[in-house]
């Protein structure tokens, strides 16, 4: 998330503000070109909206499988940078370890997007900011509040608030905090904001203009499920938390929700909307960021 400037985050805010009312306005964009779509991990909203926002700009995605390649086992991530790179215009990557990925970057002469790994989400924090910029017309100056687990989401999250100005407050169970490299790095890029990390629901929601949430059990922890569950049991939004937030508040989920865990049904129902909104956002944030990589590399 850090490898994009403020300047950068908002011209493709803008730049995803512009496709979404005009869906076809760059359709040739990628004409004749394909951009390599990889996955290591299942995915629903990733793949489809990068397989349609392809599609609608013309071009055409190759979808392979991690089990297809095997990286680093099957081929070397320096072999099938350099050999992609050869074929297509564009690689995104959905996978578990962010090396991969920052090797995939440093050896591809074509651009490479984090899709999403165990440490970093950047293309939904994108799109999540496109959807809070909708709502309240403005990033600068709004606090969000992020409650639950300390993974993916939170780290990139936390850049994406330190890029737009925004003030952050993050709740979770001392056993799950987030990165301090992240927080440091939130940090160091924006002196400015205010950024909280703390066990308490309540102090975090405080006067946040957004709630945002996540599963408390990701892909490949299945395992920890039953006492992830017990502790995070406090980590979830509800009428309660919702109170001590700002009255206009919104509530985000990235999606997919587990229902009276993290989120209650009421809450989710009253918000879904938005929370569909927030999804639907993908397809024109990821548009977005193709023109603006593919366009300048």
């Amino acid at each position: 998330m850090a490898d994009i400037s403020s300047n950068d985050i908002f011209e493709i805010l803008d730049l995803a503000k512009k496709l979404k009312a005009k869906p076809l306005l760059k359709a040739s964009f990628l004409k004749n070109q394909s951009i390599a779509l990889i996955f290591a991990k299942p995915s629903l909203r990733t793949r489809v909206s990068f397989e349609v926002g392809i599609t609608q700009l013309g071009g055409k995605s190759i979808v392979i499988k991690m089990d297809e390649i095997n990286v680093g086992i099957r081929e070397n991530v320096e072999d099938i940078a350099n050999v992609l790179s050869r074929y297509v215009s564009g690689i995104v990557i959905r996978t578990y370890e962010q090396k991969q990925i920052s090797d995939l970057g440093k050896y591809s002469a074509v651009p490479v997007i984090n899709a999403l790994s165990n440490e970093e989400h950047p293309c939904q924090i994108v799109s999540d900011l496109f959807t809070i910029k909708e709502i309240f017309s403005k990033l600068s100056g709004l606090k969000i509040a992020y409650i639950g687990d300390g993974n993916n989401i939170v780290h990139s999250l936390l850049i994406g608030a330190a890029l737009t100005n925004m003030d952050i407050s993050i709740a979770t169970p001392k056993q799950y905090p987030p990165e301090k490299s992240y927080v440091n790095l939130a940090k160091k890029l924006n002196p400015k904001i205010n950024i909280e990390v703390t066990n308490i629901p309540s102090d975090a929601a405080k006067n946040a203009n957004v709630l945002y949430t996540d599963v408390w059990v990701s892909m490949g922890q299945e395992k920890e499920a039953k006492q992830r569950k017990k502790i995070f049991a406090p980590y979830q939004i509800n009428d309660k938390l919702l109170s001590v937030a700002n009255k206009n508040s919104i509530v985000l989920h990235c999606l997919p929700a587990h229902k009276e865990q993290e989120i209650t049904s009421k809450i989710f129902d009253e918000f879904s909307s938005i929370i569909y909104q927030q999804a639907e956002n993908r397809l024109h944030a990821q548009k977005a960021i193709l023109l603006k990589l593919i366009g300048t590399k």
